[in-house]
């Protein structure tokens, strides 16, 4: 199935055409899946309620499309190449035919333990081959994977089964980060002792720690699939029935499960792979994200299977066991298109060319970026030093909530700007909107960034919530779809990303709402009130500046107030959650309402400490004052 477009005027035809008639383009899209049934209806959408249904009455199952429609011309080949965290391991790979009688077996193993169409299966693995496996487990059965990334603390496992009513939790005794090990069992363990939903909990062997095991709930995951057949009945699916649930920060503290369903997801994922990355049969791509962020499920697992790709699965982090380990891995597998993030790419960035130059990357064709905005000094190092300016950078841009990349360049068919994600792809309708809600017509004037119109891979709700959808989404300027970002276009209709405009700090690509950092940091024993505000940072995009008013009776040292609060959030969210500067003040900027002034706190965390703006609305002004001679450096 080839869907990808072979020049920019093809580019401009088919964005017309996806303006023009919605309907007609996507559906001439879809033909060219595998359906049970085919859709009576491709569209029918209101953003009010919200209520977005694609592809209605249409009926398939996406592992069908991802694994058994290839059998038959590419069985034998690599679906994906696993590079272990330590280079001295042995490397493997697994073929679409292998791929797709791991997942039978699997699948038959949850439906022996009673799990089908429906249940809600909580996902929290290292980048192993069996998380993809367990994945795509779920998907066959009907069953909603929900996968949380095994950086999260038990605190936050155990929030999230239990928001989902998980029944089935697929985890590992532990996994290897670098030189870090992290005892997932134990986590896991601690997180079902407050999850009454959980009836079982698969694991997986790992790094053979023998973990205690607790009968009648664990299963051990090879002597689940062992006896199991090799081909399983796929489940049968609507279009709009859930295919994930995939848990993202807010700006309240509760994390929100973005739900999205099978056949809209499939069909845009697809689409959207082979175009930005410009995929042709033979090359090998490689997405260095995590599974349990939604690069993961997109363009790792999802994209890349139902376009037929070959890709590498890394499990180790870029600087182990030291900064060249990105580039000796692109060479090892002759990497055709690459995708990574800022925060990898500065990080990469000081560590010299020496690292780099040692392996050959001749076999880029694409390079990518992903998770946050990519800064001029990062683009122009990635596309000289890595790409050897002869390799696109296509800096995506997108969300949990939107499935798929929303702008991006093409490949090496679009026009190329530093800092600009791009033009929208065929489907996507952005605007730009004034405070007021009006569209913002003239070019380099930032305005909200928002979508006018529907796309198949687009939010359907959030899992038992769907006012919750509603208020974060499309209440804010109704009838349009509110992505929380600021943005600009330029006068060649290419859009800039500034960066998010709610209270959503994005670290190395990770959105964290304050609201949970401020209520993880305000359940420690030291704390009485505490503000969380986004700084700039070098390395991570954003980095977490917290402001702490802390009981005097109990204050002890403040590097061992200051520690204990990071384990306050480390035990509660996790450690890629931990503030970078705490500063403990006696009291925050707040009006005669009661309401905290963090436009101030921004701007003090930020250096700019010349004009606060109009204050005259504080309660006690020498509040600022205090906090700006204190200010953490």
């Amino acid at each position: 199935m080839n869907l990808r477009i072979q020049s920019f005027t093809e580019y401009q035809q088919q964005y017309a055409k996806s303006v023009e008639s919605p309907e007609s383009f996507w559906s001439g899209i879809a033909e060219q899946f595998d359906w049970h049934k085919k859709w009576d209806k491709v569209l029918d959408w209101n953003f009010n309620d919200p209520s977005i249904n694609w592809f209605s009455g249409a009926q398939l199952n996406i592992t069908e499309n991802l694994l058994d429609r290839h059998l038959k011309d590419r069985g034998d080949q690599v679906a994906f190449y696993w590079e272990p965290n330590e280079p001295s391991e042995e490397a493997k790979t697994i073929t679409y035919r292998e791929l797709y009688q791991e997942v039978c077996k699997l699948s038959n193993g949850m439906r022996s333990l009673g799990v089908g169409k429906g249940d809600r299966v909580c996902i929290y693995m290292p980048m192993v081959l069996e998380s993809i496996v367990s994945i795509l487990a779920c998907a066959r059965i009907g069953a909603v994977h929900s996968i949380v990334f095994a950086g999260f603390s038990a605190t936050a496992l155990a929030d999230r089964i239990n928001d989902a009513q998980a029944k089935l939790v697929i985890t590992a005794d532990g996994l290897n980060r670098g030189t870090k090990r992290v005892e997932l069992k134990s986590m896991v363990d601690t997180a079902l002792e407050n999850c009454a939903s959980a009836e079982h909990c698969i694991v997986l062997d790992c790094v053979h720690s023998q973990p205690a095991m607790k009968p009648g709930r664990d299963i051990d995951y090879h002597e689940l699939i062992k006896d199991q057949s090799a081909d399983c009945t796929a489940e049968v699916m609507n279009a709009e029935d859930l295919l994930f649930i995939l848990y993202t920060s807010g700006s309240t503290g509760k994390p929100k499960g973005v739900v999205h369903t099978c056949g809209g997801y499939m069909v845009y994922t697809t689409y959207s792979f082979q175009n930005v990355f410009q995929y042709q049969e033979g090359d090998v791509f490689w997405c260095t994200a995590d599974i349990g962020w939604i690069t993961g499920h997109s363009y790792i697992v999802y994209g890349p299977l139902l376009s037929g790709a070959t890709s590498v699965v890394f499990e180790g982090i870029p600087t182990y066991p030291d900064c060249g380990r990105f580039w000796e891995v692109c060479e090892k597998y002759k990497v055709n298109q690459f995708y990574t993030a800022p925060t990898a790419i500065r990080a990469l960035m000081g560590e010299g060319l020496e690292v780099v130059n040692r392996s050959d990357l001749s076999s880029l064709k694409v390079i990518g970026s992903v998770g946050e905005p990519i800064n001029e000094e990062a683009w122009i190092w990635y596309h000289e030093n890595i790409g050897k300016k002869n390799c696109p950078v296509v800096d995506t841009w997108w969300q949990t909530e939107t499935g798929g990349i929303m702008l991006s360049g093409l490949g090496d068919l679009s026009p190329m700007n530093p800092t600009h994600a791009g033009y929208p792809l065929p489907g996507i309708q952005p605007v730009l909107l004034d405070a007021e809600g009006k569209e913002i017509e003239e070019n380099e004037v930032e305005g909200y960034l928002c979508v006018k119109f529907p796309w198949p891979s687009a939010i359907r709700t959030t899992y038992g919530d769907h006012d919750r959808c509603k208020n974060t989404y499309f209440s804010n300027y109704p009838g349009y779809y509110f992505t929380g970002d600021g943005a600009k276009r330029d006068s060649a209709g290419m859009y800039r990303i500034i960066g998010r405009v709610d209270d959503v700090i994005n670290v190395s690509g990770h959105r964290f709402g304050t609201a949970e950092i401020e209520d993880a940091i305000n359940t420690n024993e030291y704390a009485i009130e505490s503000a969380v505000v986004g700084y700039p940072h070098d390395v991570k995009g954003q980095g977490i500046y917290a402001y702490v008013v802390v009981d005097p009776a109990k204050f002890e040292k403040e590097d061992l107030v200051k520690t204990s609060l990071i384990d306050s959030v480390s035990e509660s969210i996790g450690r890629i959650a931990k503030p970078d500067k705490i500063q403990l003040v006696a009291g925050l900027p707040k009006t005669r309402s009661g309401k905290i002034m963090r436009r101030i706190l921004r701007k003090i965390a930020e250096g700019e400490i010349q004009n606060f703006g109009d204050t005259s609305t504080l309660l006690d002004p020498s509040v600022v004052e205090t906090i700006v001679q204190n200010a953490v450096k």
